[in-house]
């Protein structure tokens, strides 16, 4: 028999639909029928009471906001007629609970590539850098040449990852950028990097060269484009020299615990925190359970939702490191003039989302139900093992090149609606419902959407651990595959 419905916790008062229904149709709910007042499309809430104005509607056992006006059981209940309770900075205590994990260790491997310092890959690509935006010309015409005169044979990727910075900034940004641009140099996905600078941009490559701290000199080498006599051929002897390096290096059996997964989501829907979202939970326990590592981001998108993160803190310190990441980026908002209850998009509503605790009560799922044990500012680099929280924006691209910047092997992105992008790493998109992965091939990699076709969620979380370590150990994502890759840099001040 089709679902039609889904009540997710017992505590709500609002149920999902599973599919399209229609005005005048009887559902029946815990054993009460509710006729339907209007159609109501999949993904999205209807009402199991009757709702006074600025009554709290909850959903997965916790308050979405409110009733703007008096509705009747039935409704659909969305944007129009729901609000957020969210407002400012909040004074948070902290309530610790049991976050333990009951998962038996599996010993599972992946083929990855263990380097010099010890360090594990998923991919052995040849990067091209840039420390200013003034010579991504230079550096997308030797990564293009490079790639048509080797075929692209020997390594996974010959890239060039341009981008707008380096120069005429100040301050965080030009903190920010260096960090960015650090974490790729030592990042383990490249087998070799060429750095390519100009020589007069606040970046100074010899600066940044420091700053980049221990690296294999054989497979990190500098150009700095002004100092040479013709930088297309400097470049290219440099690159021949690296690609030959990183063409002898091997994959090898590499203990799960030591993966490093970044979770994201992005075009969610309706659906992203009944299917998609709990899959990557019940995956990131799995992983943690085994030693490994997983991190989430994004955190405007964890406002309304916030305090269940703070409570799994390993320790106090760690849930004051959680407060000052949570408030610190609400002063942001607030600091230019914008409310911090304001995130869904126009796509999000679209598939059911109504406010940002609706989005984050979805959102924060991804990391399942393990403690705490890390907490990054942007731009730094992972140091513990288990959950990390790190601090980017929602933004897709921008909080993705985070996740792989603070040393995540590949990112896990879920969506409702789809997209097509990539990071640097290998960013899986996991679909929230059948449809999107029926429609855009090219773009879901997997599909969630059947945990509401009743696939039991723990089959499909078997299926996904073994595409994971596929992929891990160097099956393609479709981003891969398109050729779908780039990066974006967090940006909060002036530009010179």
């Amino acid at each position: 028999m089709e679902t039609k419905y889904l009540k997710i916790n017992p505590a709500d008062n609002v149920a999902v639909a599973i599919s399209a229904l229609s005005s005048g149709e009887a559902i029946t709910v815990d054993g009460m029928t509710i006729t339907l007042n209007e159609d109501v499309p999949a993904g999205h809430k209807f009402a199991l009471k009757d709702f006074a104005a600025g009554e709290d509607i909850i959903k997965y056992g916790y308050p979405i906001g409110h009733a703007t006006k008096a509705q009747r059981k039935g409704d659909w209940m969305n944007e129009h007629n729901i609000k957020t309770n969210l407002a400012g900075l909040l004074e948070y205590s902290y309530r610790p609970v049991n976050a333990d994990l009951d998962i038996p260790k599996k010993h599972l491997t992946f083929k990855g590539y263990r380097r010099k310092n010890g360090d594990v890959g998923v991919r052995n690509e040849l990067w091209i850098i840039p420390t200013v935006g003034c010579v991504n010309g230079i550096i997308n015409r030797l990564a293009e040449d490079l790639r048509r005169e080797t075929g692209g044979k020997g390594v996974d990727a010959i890239m060039a990852y341009p981008h707008n910075y380096g120069c005429s900034q100040l301050g965080e940004d030009h903190e920010n950028t260096k960090k960015i641009l650090r974490d790729m140099v030592l990042h383990p996905n490249a087998g070799a990097v060429l750095v390519v600078g100009l020589g007069c941009e606040n970046n100074q490559p010899d600066v940044f060269r420091e700053f980049s701290g221990d690296f294999d000199p054989e497979r990190v080498k500098f150009m700095v484009t002004q100092k040479v006599g013709d930088e297309y051929e400097e470049g290219m002897k440099l690159l021949r020299e690296l690609y030959a390096k990183a063409c002898r290096d091997q994959r090898e059996d590499i203990p799960l615990s030591e993966l490093r997964v970044g979770l994201k989501c992005g075009g969610s829907d309706g659906f992203s925190g009944i299917t998609a979202n709990p899959l990557l939970g019940m995956f990131s326990d799995f992983l943690v359970a085994q030693g490994g590592t997983s991190v989430l981001t994004e955190v405007p998108e964890m406002f309304g939702a916030e305090t269940i993160l703070m409570n799994r803190c390993r320790t106090k310190e760690l849930f004051e490191e959680t407060v000052k990441l949570i408030n610190d980026f609400k002063e942001y908002f607030l600091s230019h003039g914008e409310p911090v209850g304001e995130n869904p998009s126009p796509g999000n509503k679209a598939g059911g989302i109504s406010t940002l605790e609706d989005k984050a009560l979805g959102c924060t799922q991804k990391c399942g139900k393990s403690y705490v044990e890390g907490v990054l500012p942007y731009g730094e680099r992972l140091k513990v093992r288990g959950l990390n929280l790190l601090s980017a924006p929602g933004n897709d691209l921008v909080a993705a090149t985070a996740l792989a910047s603070c040393g995540c092997h590949m990112v896990l992105f879920t969506t409702g609606r789809g997209t097509p992008f990539g990071t640097y790493v290998p960013t899986m998109k996991i679909s929230t419902n059948s449809t999107l992965a029926k429609n855009k091939p090219g773009w879901i990699d997997f599909n969630a959407g059947v945990i509401v076709e009743n696939e039991p969620m723990e089959k499909t979380c078997e299926r996904f651990i073994d595409y994971i370590i596929r992929v891990a150990s160097g099956e393609f994502v479709n981003n891969e595959k398109n050729g779908y890759k780039e990066i974006a840099i967090f940006k909060t001040g002036v530009t010179l």
